[in-house]
């Protein structure tokens, strides 16, 4: 079965970084697209940013510049790499795959049937 396992996330003070990494793992062929999404608590789910196999990708408009999405295709992970970060940047966030023949960076949760459990970044003032 297919599984997706995130790992990185932690507590950090305004302005510092973290690299969130997703393992996809059972996937034959590797995902054509992934993505990361995040919660806060009261909050709707929302795309971050999105990757498609040829490298296509798409951002968050208030997330340019200060986060970068990136896979190994290799391994079947992938990477949010997450600077500059503010206490609003606190929430769960969820590595999302879809398999299907699609290379569009959606940052639609819809397009996405499987998802990781989840991981918590907390950023404090």
């Amino acid at each position: 079965a297919a599984l997706l396992q995130e790992s990185g996330g932690g507590s950090v003070q305004t302005g510092g970084s973290l690299r969130l990494s997703c393992a996809a793992s059972g996937y034959t062929p590797s995902p054509y697209r992934m993505a990361w999404f995040r919660q806060a608590p009261g909050k709707e789910r929302e795309g971050v940013a999105a990757i498609g196999r040829t490298g296509m990708t798409a951002y968050k408009d208030s997330e340019k510049g200060r986060f970068t999405i990136s896979q190994d295709n290799t391994k079947n992970t992938l990477f949010l790499q997450m600077n500059r970060l503010k206490p609003e940047d606190s929430a769960m966030y969820y590595c999302a795959a879809d398999s299907r023949y699609n290379n569009y960076a959606s940052l639609q949760a819809l397009e996405y049937p499987d998802w990781g459990q989840g991981i918590q970044v907390t950023v404090s003032s």
